[in-house]
């Protein structure tokens, strides 16, 4: 495997795509030149490679910032008039390139049932969404906003979940994510928010493990006084 037929790889396969030269790994399944044709023969690093063959090296694409996501989801609810599902991202990426992609909101802020308490603590510190906020409040989850029960096979499968009313925390346990939230916003003074849920086959056991590592936090009944600390490794976890 000859330098000059490496480069000449790397300036055909950009000319195919649109004249950006390919990553490493893309060019080897495009090529069938592996890393141990060039490293250490030739260049020591891809991107010495690619000056060499006359391009710039590729940058990787940063991580989207959580408050830029929830910023860009926070302007398409005030456009929709409603908290956008996975359809309304695809819809949204394919009028505007620059928007994130659904998969980047999944993986950055979680199921919406998590993202939308997140989003009501962004615009509670911001002007001009007042109209998110009312959404937020009024959202409750469904079921399709976990992971659904036949992935657990024959297990019954409930839910754990941390709402936020007020200065205070409430870890609570239900069969169907949201109906408990929902029966308590009907019933507090200032609707609470959903922070984060938690899948499990154990509601009870799970529900009683958070209470007692909180133990010393809890002012009454299943209502806590959690630091951020606490809501954060609250919210680590996705299944119990």
């Amino acid at each position: 495997m000859t330098k000059v037929h490496i480069l000449d790889e790397i300036k055909r396969t950009a000319a195919a795509n649109s004249g950006v030269a390919l990553g490493q790994q893309k060019f080897a399944s495009e090529t069938g030149i592996k890393k141990h044709d060039w490293f250490g023969k030739y260049w020591s690093r891809w991107s010495d490679a690619l000056v060499e063959a006359g391009f710039h090296p590729n940058q990787l694409t940063p991580a989207h910032d959580k408050t830029d996501l929830l910023e860009k989801y926070a302007k398409l609810a005030l456009e929709l008039g409603r908290l956008p599902g996975p359809g309304d991202l695809r819809l949204k990426r394919r009028a505007d390139l620059e928007f994130p992609s659904h998969s980047t909101f999944d993986a950055r802020l979680g199921p919406k049932s998590v993202l939308v308490g997140q989003l009501l603590e962004f615009c509670r510190g911001r002007s001009g969404y007042q109209d998110v906020i009312r959404l937020c409040e009024a959202y409750v989850p469904r079921m399709r906003d976990v992971p659904d029960e036949s992935e657990a096979g024959e297990q019954e499968i409930g839910f754990v979940y941390l709402i936020k009313s007020g200065r205070f925390h409430k870890i609570g346990k239900s069969n169907a994510a949201g109906r408990r939230e929902y029966e308590l916003a009907i019933q507090l003074p200032e609707k609470p928010a959903t922070i984060h849920v938690i899948r499990t086959d154990d509601p009870a056991g799970i529900e009683a493990y958070w209470h007692k590592r909180f133990a010393t936090k809890r002012k009454n009944g299943e209502w806590f006084a959690l630091a951020a600390a606490d809501v954060a490794a609250f919210k680590r976890r996705q299944f119990m």
